[in-house]
């Protein structure tokens, strides 16, 4: 596997689905035209962050999968000659509703589908009233690029969901997130916050010798019940030894870029052969919750 470029959209909705995913499309134009081959949008891109209330009148955003938003993503794709990660509120059947994002070639043809696997249930993120806990496991996809794997925002907290995608094959993980900080809660936790979210995945990095790119939202987003998010941004691409390679600012939207080289991984579990050491005779006890 060659050396190829990632892109990363950091981006803010617009007021319609439309019009995010017109905004969207042009962002990855661009992020080809400067050389990317593997993009990736954040996570629930094309609508405004809407687990911010629980409200009936938000699973009308979600579609099915393919899908009207796949399907203009799939033409991007074409366009641009890239492999693209594209999030998306998917309806899989009256009542069941995913947190996903597709795989698609630059032949414009879905690779792979990965659903949120681990769902928060917090102030300002209610997603356990949206989202069914995704049911394809953890997966790498192969792509013109090599193989790729898709985590979505709250699963990065997990080295084991690291771990098993790490076990599939994949040389990159991509993160598609929307995390920030709430108004009450910066000024005394909001660094440390950001801090930490960095460092946990920068971490996965380490631990399983691949590539790690996240992928936030930037900007300020206002629910219906007065309550605010300010999306901290700062998506970034880190290596194997977790350096960071490129990193976006807080609060702009920008176009992250940076070179991988897939023979990396190899190098980097050469000399520290996790993999390798693992003692998978001795681990039973992490399929339970509780150990005392």
């Amino acid at each position: 596997m060659q050396r190829f470029t990632v892109g990363l959209i950091q981006m803010a909705p617009e007021k319609t689905k439309d019009a995010s995913i017109a905004k969207a499309a042009g962002m990855v134009e661009r992020a080809a035209r400067d050389g990317a081959r593997l993009v990736c949008l954040p996570e629930l891109f094309a609508t405004a962050y809407f687990c911010q209330t629980e409200d009936h009148a938000n699973f009308g955003l979600a579609e099915s999968l393919p899908g009207p938003t796949t399907e203009a993503m799939a033409e991007v794709a074409r366009k641009a000659k890239v492999t693209l990660v594209a999030p998306i509120f998917e309806r899989r059947a009256p009542g069941v509703y995913h947190n996903s994002q597709a795989v698609i070639g630059p032949d414009g043809k879905i690779l792979g589908i990965y659903r949120k696997m681990h769902i928060p249930d917090d102030p300002g993120f209610y997603e356990k009233f949206y989202f069914t806990p995704g049911d394809l496991g953890f997966a790498s996809f192969d792509t013109p690029v090599g193989p790729v794997g898709t985590l979505i925002c709250w699963d990065q907290w997990f080295p084991e969901a690291a771990r098993l995608t790490a076990m599939t094959g994949a040389m990159i993980l991509f993160y598609p997130t929307a995390i920030g900080w709430q108004p009450a809660e910066k000024d005394e936790f909001g660094a440390e916050q950001r801090d930490a979210w960095m460092t946990i995945q920068r971490s996965h990095a380490i631990a399983n010798g691949l590539f790690v790119a996240a992928v936030n939202r930037v900007g300020t987003e206002t629910a219906s019940d007065g309550s605010e998010i300010e999306f901290w941004g700062s998506s970034f691409i880190a290596g194997p030894f977790g350096k960071i390679l490129a990193q976006a600012s807080t609060d702009k939207e920008e176009i992250v870029l940076a070179e991988v080289d897939p023979a990396e991984c190899e190098r980097t579990r050469q000399i520290w052969p996790f993999l390798r050491d693992r003692r998978i005779d001795a681990y039973e006890g992490m399929c339970r919750r509780f150990l005392k």
